[in-house]
């Protein structure tokens, strides 16, 4: 362990360096934490809902690092902003502490053996409330984080494809364990940004564990784990346009396509990048918030209010799934109000029938 603390000590400096210039050089940015109890423990979060957001609007978690917290993640990614420009709801959720102090996802590090914390189930349960009170979209839920929360992001991708249409980690990693279990009920897309020389999360991973996070993987075999997951086949491969040649390094793309469900794994490869979020810190070329919106808007799934079972069609089978929904007095969802009225009754059931009975 001794190998262990001292790159944890490595890191808590590398951060502290981080929280200076986010928090002391520039303002931070005023924004309400809420609070949200899930077995029993108090969990907090940050929410930014722009003013005017449609209703069916996608919804975007942003997952901090170890040691980090979600307000500096917030002013660091920048993705307030994004979500002011393009239409989406934005929750950087609060870790809990962990016996070193430090604010965590629990992904399973060897140092959090003891560790019992639903972290899954607390995003599920956020989640599902987060759609009933604010309306937002149903199946275009998207997560990303940094470093720990990019592994917290691959856990969630493993273990709920069916509540998360993408994920796009950065710096982060597949511990051993997650890897080996990993069944997703169905695939869904992954983008990876991450530094060739990374020395927190290694690019050739750490499957001995010599520096005492845990077991976890290269990068090389998480994508093709996906790719495989994705029945992806073609590849391409593309370097970007060095911007910035001050910062040393470069971004190779590789973008695996003709998937499953039209859906996509890419990678940035950073060549000579470090443990980073590109744009606000390390690499400089992109803008790491604009480059992950931009996949996650390519990988959304359009809805279509009565099509409450994604089939892009509107017939007798969602016709069954409204009238169960409505006869059971099911919390109101928008795409079951089919007569557009903020109400679910059994005026809804009517105008589906009248529609089905017309086309």
């Amino acid at each position: 362990m001794i190998v262990f603390k001292t790159y944890y000590l490595s890191f808590r400096y590398y951060f502290f360096i981080i929280f200076f210039y986010f928090f002391v050089l520039i303002p931070v940015r005023s924004q309400d934490l809420f609070d949200f109890n899930h077995n029993g423990i108090n969990r907090q979060y940050y929410l930014y809902v722009p003013e005017s957001l449609p209703v069916g609007a996608p919804l975007v978690f942003v997952f901090h690092g170890y040691g980090g917290n979600a307000l500096s993640i917030m002013n660091y990614s920048d993705m307030n902003n994004m979500a002011l420009e393009h239409h989406f709801a934005v929750c950087y959720p609060q870790g809990t502490s962990d016996s070193y102090g430090e604010q965590f996802w629990n992904v399973g590090y060897e140092f959090h053996s003891n560790e019992t914390v639903d972290d899954i189930g607390f995003i599920l349960e956020l989640s599902q409330f987060l759609k009933l009170q604010y309306n937002v979209s149903h199946n275009n839920i998207f997560s990303t984080g940094m470093s720990n929360g990019g592994d917290f992001s691959y856990l969630l991708a493993c273990e709920a494809s069916n509540i998360f249409q993408a994920i796009s980690p950065v710096a982060g990693t597949m511990m051993t364990w997650i890897y080996d279990s990993c069944q997703p009920i169905e695939p869904l897309s992954v983008f990876e940004i991450h530094g060739t020389d990374d020395s927190i999360t290694l690019w050739e991973g750490d499957i001995d564990n010599s520096e005492g996070w845990g077991s976890y993987m290269d990068i090389a075999s998480i994508i093709d784990f996906w790719k495989r997951e994705n029945d992806c086949q073609l590849l391409l491969i593309d370097t970007l346009e060095n911007s910035n040649t001050s910062d040393g390094s470069f971004i190779i793309s590789e973008t695996y396509e003709d998937c499953s469900y039209d859906n996509q794994v890419k990678l940035y490869k950073i060549i000579n990048g470090g443990h980073d979020w590109p744009g606000a810190f390390g690499n400089m070329d992109i803008n790491s918030n604009e480059e992950i919106w931009e996949f996650f808007e390519y990988n959304m799934q359009m809805e279509i209010i009565g099509d409450v079972n994604f089939d892009s069609l509107i017939n007798i089978q969602d016709l069954l799934y409204i009238s169960d929904y409505v006869i059971n007095n099911n919390t109101f969802y928008f795409l079951y109000d089919f007569d557009n009225n903020a109400d679910l009754n059994s005026n809804d059931i009517v105008s589906i029938i009248d529609y089905i009975l017309e086309y």
